[in-house]
């Protein structure tokens, strides 16, 4: 009996090492498939962004931006700026001529086309402003478009539509589906004048008929 206890009491203090060998070896192993090659992998990912730019030789452009993402696998390629985008433009004396700016930006490399999203600023040298949620650059066709609500501002006229087309510079453009078109301080053959949309003369109430007297008859004797 002495022997069957110490048996017993050898089998009870080595049970939990037996059980942890049986579950060790009936344990099935969960691993994750492998990462293809260059799997949605970016090439490059810069953070805080102020570089300079040159063009034949001369500094003309300045870029600011929190994260530049450069992906050549995805498609089609693009670089992303996921949180905005600023860009200037210098003339030869590093004036700034003009400037871009937008919430997030894309740039897909292949196509050579810019896709500027939330809130889209621009102002050109010519003095133009345009704003927007959506402004798209081809830089194969040489054109800007957007398809949404779209404001242009120059010193002489306001326009809002919800269609925009133009040249790269923003000098020949339209703007459809227009909300209003007016020129500041300026009539309609382009000469200045003190009247506006608002104190312009009313011509309906010029034509207005003015009203007849009454005439009084006078009886008539049988």
């Amino acid at each position: 009996m002495r022997k069957l206890g110490k048996a017993l009491l050898l089998m009870l203090s080595l049970s939990p090492f037996l059980i942890f060998t049986n579950s060790c070896e009936e344990t099935i192993e969960h691993t994750a498939p492998a990462i293809n090659e260059r799997d949605s992998a970016s090439v490059m990912t810069s953070y805080g962004v102020n570089t300079l730019i040159s063009d034949s030789g001369v500094l003309k452009y300045r870029i600011v931006t929190e994260v530049w993402d450069v992906n050549t696998v995805k498609n089609p390629t693009r670089w992303t700026f996921n949180k905005g985008i600023f860009v200037e433009q210098f003339d030869e004396k590093f004036h700034v001529e003009a400037y871009i700016q937008a919430d997030t930006a894309y740039y897909y490399d292949t196509n050579k086309l810019w896709e500027l999203r939330g809130r889209v600023r621009v102002r050109t040298k010519d003095g133009l402003r345009f704003s927007s949620e959506e402004l798209f650059w081809d830089q194969n066709r040489h054109e800007l478009y957007s398809h949404r609500f779209s404001r242009v501002v120059t010193p002489e006229r306001e326009l809002q539509g919800s269609y925009f087309t133009s040249d790269e510079r923003m000098t020949h453009y339209t703007v459809s589906n227009s909300k209003g078109s007016f020129v500041r301080g300026a009539d309609g053959m382009g000469t200045n004048s003190g009247d506006s949309i608002l104190s312009a003369p009313d011509s309906v109430k010029s034509m207005k008929r003015k009203p007849t007297e009454p005439i009084k008859k006078t009886p008539v004797t049988p």
